[in-house]
């Protein structure tokens, strides 16, 4: 794990930058909000840079908006559009936080900051994944997106970073399939349960749902009168997780259901 996350990373490049840009302004915003009312640049981006710092995310990201509107062909204005998507983000408006992105994306697919854009639309959907009881599109979303920053920026931190989340992604996705397929598997659908384990032997391999997965396999070959099948499983269960507590169970069961196909 880092240090310090990428994503916290690049704010703080961008709030370094923000200061740098206002170090020569005259003052800062009131404390009261005027986003609808017309201010000169570096009011308003110092306004909005205020309220991130000191935790008024949905106000910042209303006035880092505002810098873009009200001043669209200033230098400050991609700054600000990328800087209303973490304050969308930090404010957990997810939505908000992905369509920012995206425009950012849209107008300055080139940017040297392009990198960061997808990674906070990656956190976005990665930070909603739900419990694996409950229906699995967002971390779907959340492994392409992932995916699509190691194709595109592959050797940078970002890349690294996703990569160790789409291992966490895989392994909720593979924990989907096993609920499923144990919930098949105990009202005697055990085919629709095979199938079920099947996909996490055959996609997610490396999770730790696998050794569970390869003894489902085993069960339901079993009951479904295939002992071969069944027989194969495990021996691929015994060949990778010989230490396994599922090898043994599995052992066990082949000894009493298919004596045949164990080895002395």
């Amino acid at each position: 794990m880092f240090a310090r996350s990428p994503l916290k990373s690049a704010v703080l490049l961008a709030t370094t930058g923000a200061i740098l840009l206002t170090a020569g302004c005259g003052g800062r915003a009131k404390n009261k909000d005027t986003a609808y009312v017309a201010r000169d640049v570096n009011t308003l981006y110092a306004a909005a840079q205020e309220r991130l710092e000191t935790g008024r995310t949905k106000q910042a990201a209303a006035l880092f908006d505002e810098v873009e509107r009200q001043h669209p062909y200033s230098p400050w204005a991609r700054r600000a559009q990328l800087m209303s998507a973490f304050s969308y983000y930090a404010a957990r408006d997810y939505n908000k936080a992905i369509q920012s992105a995206q425009r950012f994306l849209s107008i300055h697919p080139g940017n040297k900051d392009a990198p960061y854009a997808y990674y906070l639309i990656a956190m976005c959907y990665y930070e909603q994944i739900s419990d694996v009881t409950r229906d699995q599109k967002t971390t779907a979303q959340a492994k392409q997106a992932l995916t699509d920053i190691m194709r595109r920026y592959p050797g940078t931190v970002y890349a690294r970073d996703a990569q160790l989340k789409i291992d966490l992604v895989n392994d909720h996705l593979a924990g989907k399939e096993m609920t499923i397929g144990r919930s098949y598997e105990s009202s005697g659908k055990w085919l629709a349960a095979t199938l079920r384990f099947r996909t996490v032997v055959d996609e997610f391999q490396t999770t730790s749902h696998t050794p569970e997965a390869l003894y489902r396999l085993v069960e339901g070959y079993l009951a479904l009168g295939v002992p071969d099948e069944a027989q194969k499983a495990a021996a691929v269960l015994e060949h990778n997780y010989p230490q396994s507590p599922w090898y043994q169970r599995a052992y066990k069961l082949m000894r009493k259901h298919a004596p045949q196909d164990v080895a002395a």
